[in-house]
């Protein structure tokens, strides 16, 4: 079985596409998808060259992420995937607000307490949540962000990659057949960079 370690932050919209991709990957390739935190707030801290409208979007960035973090500490690594499924529709999909009554509804939907919606505010989560940060963003430099995939094959051959970036999310074969071609591209050596212009925007509405 191959591993697929990806790091999201709950807010981002290709990450996001990225996620949901890889849960259709799970079902038509022998891999298995795990859920790690990061954080656009922290990727972005200290720069100055941040356009207004995205330097207004990260200011409620901190919450989600350590509340991520809290569970995870409550109820160990898996408990990300429903609650990432349970935060991420609710950004994503209804459009919901940053802020408490968000959190609290992600934590009920998984079985959670509520009172995990504390840690939005806390700053005892940042250590944890800065380990995972830096152990999912070092491997494929820091200056990328999310999503970024860290892939190990059965053999313990191991690759890491920041993307795909891609809308709409591919399903059922199409999402295999990504998935080839990125472990492909990515595992060759001296491999760094494929891209072109995004013509469409990550969610549709």
């Amino acid at each position: 079985m191959t591993t697929a370690d990806m790091w999201f932050d709950p807010r981002c919209p290709w990450a996001w596409n990225a996620s949901r991709w890889l849960l259709e990957v799970e079902r038509v390739r022998p891999v298995r998808v795990r859920f790690h935190v990061m954080s656009l707030s922290v990727l972005n801290d200290g720069r100055d060259d941040l356009e207004q409208w995205y330097r207004e979007w990260l200011k409620p960035g901190m919450g989600p992420v350590r509340v991520a973090v809290a569970a995870e500490q409550k109820a160990g690594n898996e408990v990300l995937r429903d609650l990432y499924t349970a935060l991420g529709t609710r950004i994503h999909h209804d459009r919901a607000p940053i802020g408490r009554e968000l959190y609290e509804a992600a934590l009920r939907e998984v079985g959670l307490p509520v009172d995990l919606a504390d840690a939005a505010e806390r700053t005892g989560y940042d250590e944890a949540l800065l380990a995972s940060h830096h152990a999912g963003l070092e491997p494929v430099g820091e200056d990328l962000g999310t999503p970024t995939i860290h892939v190990t094959d059965p053999a313990g051959r191991r690759t890491a990659f920041f993307g795909p970036v891609v809308a709409p999310i591919p399903r059922g074969e199409d999402a295999g057949r990504l998935w080839d071609g990125v472990v492909l591209v990515a595992g060759t050596d001296g491999f760094f960079e494929l891209k072109r212009a995004r013509t469409r925007p990550p969610i549709e509405r």
